[in-house]
């Protein structure tokens, strides 16, 4: 038994007749009768009444709402996996580092989520290394993040943003003075504004994870002299508001609805965090996934603004 065939013996009904039913298939009628003759010999019993060639038979009459049944459950079967082959339905996975989750990705999901509705998306948010981990270990389909610290052979990154590196403190801190008495002079000369690490070193700082990039520049020596070494974001943020401390962060780290601190840019030395979306190597993704990691590239390329 044939899907075929079972489309011929619906347009036979449908349409009436043997010859209306083969002229609406592209089909000479001998051909759409034989293959009648074929679904009748699979199923053991004539489907139509010998003398009236358009009149179904009892049996007929029982197989017609099982069959009209089946093949509407093919369809739609035939069009979802069609769907998710052209990569308008499924279910995507992505990791994401807490900044992006905040800043990048809502204005990102928007969009896509006008355009692609039925795809279920399913977002972890995890620290750089956690979401590094979880792509590899096939957790996830594509990861948002920073990747210094991936062995570049087992990903395929495309990067999105340089995310620059800043100083956080309380507004009321004397880094802010110094950097608005500075601005003025540093603009009238041509020069970029910014603090200088040295200007940072008599205030506690406060290590976080992204303090990282500090490595291997002259900036590092605030990583040695830290005070406080805070994992947690929000753990972060308390100690900054409390005035226990400076830290650095990348700017999309920051909140930009903050009452009580300030990001002030970073200019010796000038640092920036690549961020980039990224996928497993040599692996395939789905294709719900690829339109995804499209649309992110697309979007974040044309339409967003640090």
């Amino acid at each position: 038994m044939k899907i075929q065939q079972l489309r011929h013996f619906l347009l036979v009904v449908e349409e009436g007749g043997f010859r209306a039913a083969a002229e609406h298939a592209h089909r000479t009628q001998a051909a759409l009768s034989a293959s009648i003759k074929e679904l009748e010999k699979s199923l053991g019993k004539p489907l139509f009444e010998s003398g009236n060639k358009a009149t179904l038979s009892a049996f007929g009459e029982v197989c017609l709402p099982k069959i009209t049944q089946f093949m509407a459950v093919y369809q739609a079967l035939e069009e979802d996996l069609q769907a998710v082959a052209a990569g308008d339905k499924g279910k995507i996975r992505v990791a994401s580092v807490p900044s992006l989750v905040t800043k990048l990705l809502p204005s990102v999901l928007a969009e896509y989520s006008k355009r692609y509705p039925d795809i279920e998306i399913v977002l972890i948010d995890d620290n750089s290394v956690g979401v590094t981990n979880r792509l590899l270990a096939g957790e996830v389909d594509l990861a948002l993040g920073n990747c210094h610290t991936i062995n570049q052979a087992d990903i395929d990154f495309t990067p999105l943003i340089a995310d620059p590196i800043g100083v956080v403190c309380l507004k009321s801190n004397a880094l802010t003075d110094e950097l608005q008495n500075a601005t003025a002079a540093q603009r009238k000369a041509g020069f970029a504004t910014g603090l200088k690490w040295q200007q940072l070193i008599e205030q506690p700082f406060i290590y976080n994870g992204t303090c990282g990039l500090l490595e291997n520049t002259p900036a590092e020596v605030l990583n040695r002299q830290a005070r406080y070494t805070v994992e947690n974001i929000t753990s972060l943020f308390s100690l900054l508001r409390h005035g226990l401390g400076i830290t650095t962060l990348p700017k999309l780290a920051f909140p930009s609805n903050e009452p009580d601190l300030i990001w002030l840019p970073l200019l010796r030395p000038a640092l920036t965090r690549q961020i980039g979306i990224f996928k497993r190597a040599n692996k395939t993704i789905s294709p719900a996934a690829q339109t995804f990691h499209k649309w992110c590239v697309e979007y974040v390329k044309q339409d967003y603004l640090l």
